[in-house]
């Protein structure tokens, strides 16, 4: 395990240099860490360098007394970058990672060679969903939603032939930190990025499990719409979090849209 004090918190990362290579960073989604990512890091092992890293409460990363919000991630993943001598990479992130990656490009822009932005949105839920999800989190406890969650992730055909496996992803989201995780649903909560879409000029991949019950494929779709020359990919069999559930698919994703010099890149 490795660590890092970034903008006054320990944050949990892992680096796994290419020298030549393109560099994936993979942005978690909420209430998960960074070992969501490794079926679709092996499949792209030895063409890509990888950072993956657990944002400030959530994983093994401290949260910080400093007041968070989606752009207190953003700054978080920038120093880490610079910490790691990493001048540009491709930001591929989930759901609020997604919301992190496209905060990071509005602020330090020149970091962004493309994003992949994963089961997520300029916007996500209402005002009311989140300070709901936030007072369960804080007086009852994230496990005791936790199963409803889980009808979000994961499609009916992963609960029906994948118990065990739900019941890790379920253990991994009943074990973060309840002050990290109503943190990142006030972010999540008060984040709004649809006015900065349309500036987005980067190449950029938008993708979405077809039953995704987070952020369902039409409000996915509605965000490719407006970045400029976005690609939009439906991925069948998958809930919200396809890195788990179709990482096969994901892969080949990402890795056709990294080796393509359309999708509106500028050079």
């Amino acid at each position: 395990m490795v660590f890092a004090r970034i903008n006054g918190v320990c944050l949990h990362y892992r680096h796994e240099p290419a020298p030549g290579r393109p560099v994936l960073v993979f942005i978690n989604s909420l209430g998960t860490d960074f070992r969501i990512w490794q079926d679709v890091a092996d499949r792209l092992a030895g063409q890509f360098g990888f950072v993956f890293y657990d944002k400030r409460g959530h994983g093994l990363s401290e949260l910080g007394d400093a007041p968070v919000s989606i752009e207190t991630y953003a700054a978080d993943l920038a120093a880490l970058l610079d910490h790691l001598g990493i001048a540009q990479a491709t930001l591929c992130g989930l759901s609020i990672g997604g919301l992190i990656a496209q905060s990071l490009y509005r602020t330090r822009p020149g970091l962004v060679k493309k994003l992949i932005l994963c089961d997520t949105a300029a916007k996500i839920g209402t005002a009311q969903s989140w300070n709901d999800r936030i007072a369960a989190t804080l007086s009852t406890g994230i496990a005791s939603f936790a199963d409803g969650v889980m009808e979000k992730w994961f499609t009916p055909d992963f609960h029906r032939n994948r118990a065990a496996d739900l019941t890790g992803y379920k253990t991994m989201l009943s074990r973060q930190l309840p002050a990290g995780y109503a943190a990142a649903c006030a972010a999540i909560r008060d984040a709004d990025y649809s006015a900065a879409a349309p500036a987005i000029v980067v190449p950029t991949l938008m993708v979405v499990g077809d039953q995704d019950g987070s952020t369902p494929p039409e409000l996915v779709r509605s965000l490719a719409e407006a970045i400029p020359g976005a690609r939009f990919e439906v991925i069948a069999g998958a809930g919200h979090i396809p890195c788990v559930e179709q990482p096969e698919a994901l892969s080949a994703l990402i890795a056709d849209f990294m080796a393509s010099k359309h999708d509106g890149e500028r050079t």
